[in-house]
């Protein structure tokens, strides 16, 4: 149901972007990466935090890490990860194709500044084996994210 939501989502918002569909898996950084060939970097991994009692989504590079202090300073409080079930409650996405599109429930999104190196990153599409090709600049507007500094 996850591909389908993000389906929906671009067909309403943006019906030029493309989903990617693999027969193998890029539920992991490395395995995107290898399987559009890319560097690991240009994957934008979607990560699920708790901070306070909220739940949002950072969307990073795909080799970076998260930093404590620069989360803590930027959010106000300490952040931790979501459980693959809150993630798939939340999100309506399985761990691994989790997006900032189409998503079950509103949430509030923010995107690295590490994303800006590249040109092009291609984000999970709501499934372990779809993918999109986009900026990230018209990723951040399309998801009405805010850019944060959060990574090491």
């Amino acid at each position: 149901m996850s591909l389908q939501s993000v389906r929906q989502f671009f067909a309403e918002h943006a019906p030029d972007i493309e989903i990617i569909e693999l027969d193998q898996s890029t539920a992991t950084v490395a395995l995107a990466a290898a399987a559009h060939h890319v560097a690991p970097g240009q994957i934008a991994k979607t990560l699920s935090l708790k901070v306070k009692n909220e739940a949002i989504l950072v969307v990073a590079k795909g080799d970076a890490r998260l930093d404590n202090k620069k989360l803590k300073t930027t959010f106000g409080a300490k952040a931790r990860m979501l459980s693959s079930d809150e993630v798939l409650t939340l999100t309506g996405h399985p761990p691994g194709g989790v997006c900032p599109f189409g998503l079950e429930n509103p949430l509030t999104i923010y995107c690295d500044i590490s994303l800006r190196q590249y040109a092009e990153v291609l984000p999970a599409a709501g499934a372990i084996h779809s993918a999109i090709r986009i900026s990230p600049e018209r990723m951040a507007q399309l998801t009405d994210a805010t850019w944060v500094d959060v990574c090491q």
